[in-house]
């Protein structure tokens, strides 16, 4: 008999060569809603890109890739 389970979702982001492991803030948040939620609190993550999805370990992996430009 097959059993369906949800799997976690993880969000993580590279600053300054380390990696970071955000929480998933609800389930019923879209990806891009994860990244303009954790926004606030890293800007970094204002112009970041979404990587993924990869499964991985019982877990749905997204990496937010920041974008780094130059002014002017």
């Amino acid at each position: 008999m097959l059993t369906a389970t949800h799997l976690k979702r993880i969000f993580s982001f590279k600053d300054k060569e380390q990696d970071i492991k955000l929480a998933d803030p609800s389930t019923t948040y879209s990806p891009e809603a994860v990244l303009n939620f954790y926004a606030q609190t890293y800007p970094i993550l204002t112009t970041a890109t979404i990587e993924g999805p990869v499964i991985n370990d019982d877990a749905i992996q997204y990496k937010f890739v920041a974008q780094i430009g130059t002014k002017g």
